[in-house]
């Protein structure tokens, strides 16, 4: 049977040790570390992520300012927000959730937050950094399961992983991790040829496509580590981007949906912004 890699069990723990952190910071300096949250529109599954990271933040002791801007927000005024918070010495992380409104330019208000407050990753200077082995924040998600790989004593180095997909917070920034960490990375993505046949190869697979149960069991190699970055709500639950059901029979490790990659990407996202307050106030 396959080993269960539990990211709710881990950002649990992760959370505990912040906690401990954020209290040493209060004590020192009298001063709360501040996640600012900016949600633009009425995208009910953004709301509700936005009110999960929330929630996270009170969990550890950390405030969080949530800014609602409405759905006819331009380019413009959105940057001129980011501004405030790049400025405004009592935050020290800025999350601007995705997707935003498709009248505004994402790209640029992703690179227009502030390098030390890019606790999500988003930036395209953050991920150069990242790329080149500079000191930046790692995309929240492929940074919470490089985490998970970690603490479950996940070997890397000289595996071939196969990345399927290739957003620019997710498969690009993943694959780069792991290579790294000395994994030998192939990213695939939706329009691949011979999709199947690449992801039989590979010893760690990581579905990041954004497509319901795209990659097949069967696809599998016996014995593979399978991350499943997606999330699709089904009735009764939700799937993930691989076919998880009977996957413990073929696996030798898994990350489940939900419960798996999805906690430890938001307890990431705290944990840099601990990470923020700890530089900032130190």
């Amino acid at each position: 049977m396959a080993n269960l890699l539990d990211g709710r069990a881990l950002a649990a723990k992760i959370e505990q040790d912040l906690s401990q952190r954020v209290t040493a910071l209060k004590e020192k300096t009298g001063r709360t570390p501040i996640l600012a949250t900016i949600l633009v529109g009425d995208d009910g599954a953004s709301a509700t992520y936005v009110r999960m990271k929330g929630n996270a933040c009170r969990r550890v002791g950390m405030d969080s300012v949530k800014i609602e801007l409405p759905q006819s927000t331009t380019t413009e005024q959105l940057l001129a927000e980011i501004e405030k918070l790049n400025t405004n010495p009592d935050v020290h992380g800025i999350l601007l959730q995705h997707p935003v409104p498709e009248q505004i330019d994402e790209r640029a208000c992703f690179d227009a937050i502030n390098l030390n407050k890019d606790v999500d990753g988003v930036t395209c200077l953050g991920f150069g950094r990242m790329s080149m082995g500079e000191p930046a924040y790692g995309s929240a998600t492929p940074q919470g399961i490089m985490t998970i790989l970690r603490e479950y004593g996940i070997e890397i180095a000289g595996k071939h992983a196969v990345v399927v997909g290739r957003s620019a917070i997710l498969g690009k920034p993943m694959a780069m991790m792991l290579l790294t960490a000395n994994a030998t990375v192939t990213i695939c993505h939706s329009r691949t040829q011979n999709l199947a046949e690449l992801v039989k190869q590979a010893d760690i697979v990581v579905g990041a496509v954004g497509k319901a149960e795209l990659i097949k069991k069967d696809w599998i190699k016996p014995g593979a580590v399978v991350v499943d970055a997606g999330f699709h709500p089904r009735e009764g639950g939700g799937v993930g981007d691989i076919e998880l059901v009977g996957i413990e029979q073929i696996a030798s490790s898994y990350t489940p949906v939900p419960g798996g990659v999805g906690p430890m990407t938001i307890t990431t996202l705290i944990r840099q912004t601990v990470e923020a307050a700890e530089k900032a106030l130190d």
